[in-house]
């Protein structure tokens, strides 16, 4: 008969993982019955640990150490055994008090919010900057240059000038660029890129197509530029908490055993590439924009060999179909998801409620939690 997670198997299971949590160390039934006190002996705590590990809940690095929790164990414990405990009050006041201060100064959220994430949850932070959900065409100019060369001029809503050369089989004068450039900017301006996609492809399948070959081509130039664009917004991440993660005990040979130096190196490594180049990170912005609720990855769930050993813990801020950011700690799979989730939820919520008030609309529920 297949084992199964009876609630004293979960309670020891969520001890487990609030110990190596808190103190980085194996943990054995001994510890487990003398630190909490259990009303039941070691071996019965010892087998409940073995049928745990077959389980696939916990494992063991050695043979003769105690126990770890596995990704599966982690995920069980976020989902079901977790106590959701928020900041304090005091921790609440002094976060809010520290963004009210540079409420106006927008590009000093960012950094303020880097800050008291890495600080608050000792991890490493990530924040990208609040954009647009997609970028919306506000006006097109085409420029002939010479001959067969045409300057185009792309501007979108947030301010953004895509300027590019197009070299056409046909010469075209100022006035006749100008008419197309015209009904362009009439049929797509303050329009998203997914919406100019659905023009585009319902106007070629008409038997008499609406734009013309120009236009169409430059149509196509648009939603690259703009494609391209959005990409580039979301490989925009800022981080911080560096020394924060590396002060963590996996990063750390000396606190280890020496077999296991060389692996904390290697995560060291990792952790310094992940946080400059964003690699690992970039794939999971778009994710947390497309998702309400705090977004918790653990280990083996990102599928990318080099993030297994870290957790990540996102969340969205913004404006309900406005703009929108994302916000969140990385760190090694045992972090203190209670404290990270909590943070990473409270931070969202605070520059949400900012960007309402600078966008002059008023806010109802919190979207992202």
């Amino acid at each position: 008969m297949a084992a199964i997670l009876t609630e004293r198997r979960q309670f020891i299971l969520k001890l487990v993982i609030q110990e190596f949590i808190e103190t980085a160390v194996p943990v054995a039934s001994e510890t487990l019955v003398r630190k909490y006190k259990l009303r039941v002996s070691s071996a019965t705590v010892r087998n409940e640990l073995a049928t745990l590990e077959d389980l696939g809940y916990l494992t063991q690095l050695h043979t003769s150490a105690g126990r770890i929790p596995t990704d599966a164990g982690y995920r069980f414990f976020v989902e079901n055994l977790m106590d959701w405990t928020p900041l304090s009050p005091t921790e609440q006041r002094t976060i809010r008090h520290q963004f009210y201060q540079v409420r106006s100064q927008l590009d000093q959220w960012i950094h303020l919010a880097g800050t008291i994430l890495a600080r608050t949850a000792q991890n490493a932070s990530v924040v990208t900057p609040p954009r647009s959900y997609q970028s919306r065409l506000k006006h097109l100019e085409l420029i002939a240059i010479h001959d067969t060369t045409v300057l185009l001029v792309l501007v979108l809503h947030d301010g953004t000038v895509k300027q590019q050369t197009l070299t056409l089989d046909t010469v075209y004068n100022q006035e006749e660029l100008r008419r197309n450039s015209a009904r362009i900017n009439e049929r797509c301006a303050d329009i998203s890129t997914s919406q100019i996609e659905e023009l585009v492809i319902s106007d070629q399948q008409r038997p008499y197509p609406e734009f013309n070959e120009l236009e169409q081509q430059v149509l196509e130039v648009i939603l690259r530029a703009m494609h391209q664009f959005e990409d580039q917004i979301n490989e925009e991440i800022h981080s911080d908490g560096l020394i924060e993660m590396l002060s963590q005990p996996e990063f750390i040979p000396a606190l280890i055993k020496a077999e296991d130096a060389e692996r904390a190196v290697e995560r060291m490594r990792h952790a310094l590439e992940i946080l400059t180049s964003g690699r690992g990170l970039s794939l999971l912005i778009p994710q947390a924009l497309a998702n309400e609720g705090v977004q918790v990855v653990i280990g083996g769930e990102h599928g990318e060999n080099e993030m297994r050993d870290y957790s990540v813990v996102l969340s969205r801020y913004g404006v309900s179909g406005a703009v929108a950011g994302v916000l969140g700690v990385i760190g090694p799979t045992r972090m203190s998801y209670p404290r990270s989730i909590a943070t990473v939820r409270y931070i969202a919520s605070v520059m949400s409620d900012l960007l309402h008030e600078l966008y002059g609309i008023e806010k109802h529920s919190l979207d992202q939690v």
